[in-house]
């Protein structure tokens, strides 16, 4: 079977898909479109004083994860926008460039190249990786940031050493799709079926056995077959391994070390099995201005699976 064509992710809705390049390459956003009383989106000055809120998708994932808070957030008369990261989606797939510190970069470039001094950063497990990454390398450029079951890098470390059930729980996959090739026609044979597996396997009850879920699915299997996906969304989870034993990955964890203090708000699913909560509570001094909101029926995909209770969430954060 065919490769899916990068633009198929372009989806038809309340939103515009824009290129913009940053940091070096290109990257595809979905903007929400402007609602009643929000400005108008075509005017360079109303588009940059309304507040900018950045959503960066997780693993094996795209833009498509963010469909209702776009919506949301531009009803509220926020800036959304809903990014597919390096590698993914219709973005630029380049051979390099997925450790913490480009990453971050990239964040920093596409705030700059959208023509703000700041913004709010949004993001799902990796993606909320991403977001600690540029608040504490890039902080002037990071108003407040929220994380769905994305525990700060130092604690997710910490947990899988220490914790014996969080390292049971991550750590496999982790290891699986370390060596060359095998994560890659295991993420992409049988239609992309791997993902939906993860996907079902992580998400809470309810949304499983949900119409959104099949639809869900059926999006992200096809996206992650599109050529390159596979191998630059495991590139991420390869540097995040092989760095620790290298001195990018030394001074990264090191750097990561310094307390971010700006207002955090971490959501987490009560029925999230993979991170688990204990893990998303550590670490209180790396984010000494933090929020937790468990998120009753949820599992790793708070954001999917209770969007209007996410948003709400998020509403109060950036009041």
């Amino acid at each position: 079977m065919p490769s899916p064509d990068p633009s198929s992710v372009r989806y038809d809705g309340p939103w515009i898909h824009k290129d913009v390049h940053a940091n070096g390459i290109r990257f595809h956003i979905a903007e929400a479109a402007p609602t009643s009383g929000s400005g108008v989106r075509g005017d360079d000055t109303a588009e940059t004083d309304t507040p900018l809120v950045l959503l960066l998708h997780g693993f094996g994932d795209f833009w498509w994860s963010w469909r209702h808070q776009l919506t949301g957030l531009a009803d509220l008369g926020y800036r959304a926008i809903a990014v597919d990261l390096r590698g993914y989606g219709d973005s630029d797939k380049p051979p390099r460039g997925y450790d913490g510190w480009t990453l971050a970069g990239d964040v920093a470039g596409l705030i700059r190249a959208l023509g703000h001094t700041d913004a709010t950063l949004v993001g799902h497990a990796e993606g909320g990786l991403v977001c600690w990454a540029t608040a504490v390398l890039h902080p002037r450029l990071v108003r407040s940031i929220a994380v769905v079951s994305s525990p700060h890098p130092v604690a997710l470390k910490q947990a899988v050493l220490r914790d014996g059930r969080q390292r049971r729980m991550w750590l496999p996959n982790f290891l699986r799709y370390q060596p060359p090739r095998y994560g890659e026609r295991l993420l992409t044979t049988r239609d992309g079926f791997e993902v939906e597996r993860l996907l079902r396997q992580r998400a809470g009850t309810d949304w499983a056995g949900s119409a959104d879920f099949v639809d869900t699915a059926r999006r992200m299997r096809a996206a992650i077959r599109i050529s390159g996906t596979a191998h630059c969304a495991l590139e991420y989870q390869r540097w995040a391994f092989r760095s620790q034993w290298r001195p990018d990955g030394h001074r990264f964890m090191s750097a990561m070390r310094e307390p971010v203090r700006i207002p955090v708000l971490a959501l987490h699913g009560e029925s999230d099995g993979y991170i688990l909560d204990a893990t998303i509570r550590r670490g209180q001094r790396l984010s000494p201005d933090r929020r937790i909101v468990s998120l009753t029926g949820a599992g790793h995909f708070a954001h999917q699976e209770r969007p209007q209770e996410v948003t709400a969430e998020l509403a109060k954060l950036l009041s």
